[in-house]
C-alpha cells in the first residue's frame, strides 16, 4: 500500500563537508530545516537542534563537533525499503534516489505515514466488505468480533452495535462456528455448508490472519443461499414428467435408428438394477428416456428425483447428493438434512451432467457405488440406501478419462450401460412428429385449437439446425401456438424471427456459393477456348445468348 506520495519528505535542506567550520553549519540552518554533513557516515542537523553548536567554538570544524557531541549517524535508504524493520529512526532518515538525495523523513513523519496507511487499508477493507454480497465477518484472536458488515446483519438479523466489541459465541453456538475453528487449527476453510439458525442456509469460507506464523485473527465469508436452497426444493417438487407412466416408453416418438436403438436397450435394462450412463447433447430428451427407464422399471411405485451437476453451485452439489449432518455433543440438539441419495431410497436418482461434479464428489460417488454406503457432509456415520442411479453427461466422458478430467474408476462403474442420444441436428426426419406433439401440448396448456402448420413453416423448422435440440423445439412452438392469435394453423409469421433469418441467410449462402461455381466454370471454358464465345456455349451447353447474358451478370470479360 505505501507509496512516496504518502511520505513526508523534507527537501529543505543542504549538503555540507565534515571539513567546514561549526560557523558555516549555524548559518545555513537559519535557512534550511536540515543539513546533511558528509563524513565516514552521513549526519542530520536539524535547525531546532542549533543549540547543540554553542558547546564548540566557530572555528572548530564539523569534524570535531561531531566526534565531541556524541550525535548518532543517519541512516541513508531508498523509498523502496522504507518499510524494512532494520532501519534506524533515532536519528532522522535521509531518502536517496540512484546518487541523489531526495530529502529527510523523521520518526515522527514516518509515524504519521503510517497512521494515514493504517487509515487508507481500514477504508479499503471496509469498502470491499461492504460492496460484497457475502456476510463479512473479522475477529481478534480471542475471538472478539470487531467488524460485522451490512450484509451479515440482513443474514442473521443482528445489528453491528450488538456484536462488534463482544465475543461472537455470545450470538452462535459454540461448536459451530467456523471462525473457532481457524482460530485454533491455522486452516483455512473453504466452500463449507451451514445452518447457523433452522430458517438459514450459508457456504462460509474462512481464513485465519497470520503475521510472522502467528494467528492474530480470522475473517469468514458467508453467502446466504437459503433462497438458492428452497428454489431446489420446488424444483424437485414441481419436477416434470415428460412420459406416460402407464407406458412410458410409448412416449419416445421417433423415426431415427439411433434413437430406436437407444429405446430398445433403456427397455432390457429397465427392470435390471443396474447405473445407466446416458450421453448426449443438452435438451436431447435424456431426462425423458432416464423416466422411462424408471417407470417401466421395478421401482415405478417409488420415487424419481434428479440433480443436476451444471445448476446446483459445485460447493453444494456434496450436500444436496448425500445430505448434511451437524456435528454436536448433545444428541438432542442434532441438526440434519436427507440428500437426494436418501429421498430417492428404493427408486432411481438422475444425476444429470455428471461431467460438471467435482473430483472430490466424484471419489465419495465412487465410494457410494462400491459399498452401497456413504456419510451425510458433516456426519461419520455410514447410510445404506438402495437407489438407483441414472446418469447423464453432455462430453464423452471416455474422452474426459483420458484428459485426467473424469474419475477412470467412477467411469467403468458408471457405463456398465451406455445409452446415446444423437442430436436432433442429426435426426430431422423426427421434427415433423415432435412438432405435431408439441402443438397438442401446447394447445391443451394454453385452451388453444392449434392443430396444423404452414408447410413452409414446417420446411423452414426442419432447415433449421436446433442447437438446443428438443428443448429449443419445445420453446419455439410454444411461441408459435401463443401468437396464433385466432388461428388454427402455425403459420410463417408466427415462427421466431431469427429461426427465419438464419435459414434466408443459408438459402443466400447457398445461392452465392453455387453462383460462385458457376462463374469459375465459364471462365475456364472462355480460358480453353481462347475467348470464343461461339465454342464456349457449346461447351457449356448453353445459347449464345445466354452466354453472353451470364458474362453480363458476371462482369466478366
Amino acid at each position: 500500500m505505501f507509496t512516496d506520495s504518502q511520505l513526508e519528505i523534507e527537501t529543505s535542506f543542504i549538503i555540507l563537508s565534515d571539513h567546514e567550520k561549526i560557523s558555516r553549519l549555524a548559518d545555513v540552518l537559519l535557512n534550511y530545516s536540515y543539513a546533511v554533513i558528509e563524513s565516514e557516515q552521513l549526519y542530520t542537523i536539524g535547525k531546532e537542534e542549533q543549540y547543540l553548536l554553542s558547546a564548540g567554538g566557530k572555528s572548530q570544524t564539523i569534524k570535531t563537533w561531531l566526534q565531541a557531541s556524541g550525535i548518532l549517524p543517519s541512516a541513508v535508504i531508498s523509498c523502496e525499503e522504507i518499510n524494512k524493520e532494520e532501519i534506524d529512526w533515532i536519528r532522522p532518515v535521509i531518502i536517496k534516489k540512484e546518487m541523489n538525495y531526495q530529502g529527510i523523513v523523521t520518526a515522527t513523519a514516518r509515524i504519521r505515514s503510517l497512521q494515514k496507511e493504517n487509515r487508507h487499508v481500514t477504508t479499503y477493507f471496509e469498502t470491499l466488505a461492504e460492496t460484497v454480497n457475502d456476510a463479512v465477518t473479522a475477529v481478534d484472536r480471542n475471538g472478539t468480533v470487531f467488524y460485522w458488515n451490512s450484509a451479515a446483519e440482513d443474514t442473521y438479523h443482528i445489528k453491528k452495535e450488538a456484536i462488534i466489541g463482544k465475543k461472537i459465541g455470545e450470538h452462535f453456538d459454540s461448536e459451530s462456528i467456523q471462525l473457532h475453528k481457524i482460530l485454533k487449527e491455522g486452516n483455512p476453510i473453504r466452500g463449507t455448508y451451514h445452518r447457523p439458525n433452522e430458517h438459514t442456509h450459508v457456504l462460509i469460507n474462512a481464513s485465519p490472519v497470520l503475521v510472522e506464523n502467528e494467528i492474530i485473527g480470522g475473517i469468514s465469508t458467508e453467502r446466504d443461499i437459503t433462497k438458492l436452497i428452497r428454489l431446489n426444493q420446488e424444483l424437485d417438487s414441481n419436477s416434470s414428467l415428460y412420459i406416460q407412466k402407464e407406458e412410458p416408453f410409448s412416449s419416445i416418438q421417433s423415426e431415427s435408428k439411433e434413437v430406436k436403438r437407444a429405446v430398445e436397450i433403456a427397455q432390457k435394462v429397465a427392470s435390471a438394477e443396474i447405473p445407466v450412463l446416458i450421453n448426449g447433447e443438452a435438451g436431447t430428451g435424456k431426462e425423458q428416456l432416464a423416466q422411462a427407464i424408471h417407470y417401466g422399471g421395478s421401482k415405478r411405485s417409488k420415487p424419481f428425483l434428479s440433480l443436476n451437476c451444471s445448476t446446483v453451485p459445485k460447493d453444494l452439489i456434496e450436500m444436496e447428493l448425500f445430505g448434511y449432518q451437524k456435528m454436536a455433543f448433545d444428541s438432542r440438539d442434532t441438526e440434519e438434512m436427507e440428500g437426494k441419495m436418501e429421498q430417492a431410497e428404493s427408486g432411481t436418482l438422475f444425476i444429470e451432467e455428471v461431467d460438471k461434479m467435482p473430483p472430490p464428489v466424484q471419489e465419495k460417488l465412487l465410494y457410494y457405488m462400491t459399498n452401497q454406503s456413504f456419510a451425510r457432509v458433516g456426519g461419520e456415520q455410514q447410510k445404506k440406501t438402495a437407489t438407483r442411479l441414472i446418469l447423464s453427461s453432455t462430453q464423452p466422458l471416455g474422452e474426459l478419462v483420458r484428459k485426467g478430467l473424469f474419475n477412470e474408476k467412477l467411469y467403468y462403474q458408471i457405463s456398465i450401460i451406455h445409452i446415446e442420444i444423437p442430436p436432433l441436428r442429426n435426426r430431422k426426419e423426427d421434427i415433423p412428429v415432435l412438432v405435431s406433439d408439441c402443438m397438442k401440448k401446447y394447445s391443451e396448456k394454453h385452451n388453444k385449437k392449434v392443430d396444423k402448420i404452414n408447410h413452409q413453416a414446417l420446411h423452414i423448422l426442419c432447415a433449421y439446425d436446433w442447437p438446443g435440440n428438443i428443448k429449443e423445439l419445445n420453446n419455439v412452438i410454444e411461441h408459435s401456438v401463443l401468437v396464433s392469435e385466432g388461428k388454427n394453423e402455425i403459420m410463417l409469421e408466427h415462427i421466431p424471427a431469427e429461426i427465419v433469418e438464419k435459414y434466408k441467410v443459408s438459402i443466400r449462402e447457398e445461392k452465392g456459393n453455387k453462383e460462385e461455381d458457376e462463374m469459375q466454370r465459364i471462365e475456364e471454358v472462355l480460358k480453353k477456348t481462347y475467348g470464343n464465345k461461339s465454342a464456349a456455349a457449346t461447351l457449356l451447353g448453353i445459347s449464345r445468348g445466354t452466354l453472353y447474358n451470364k458474362i453480363k451478370e458476371f462482369g466478366l470479360k
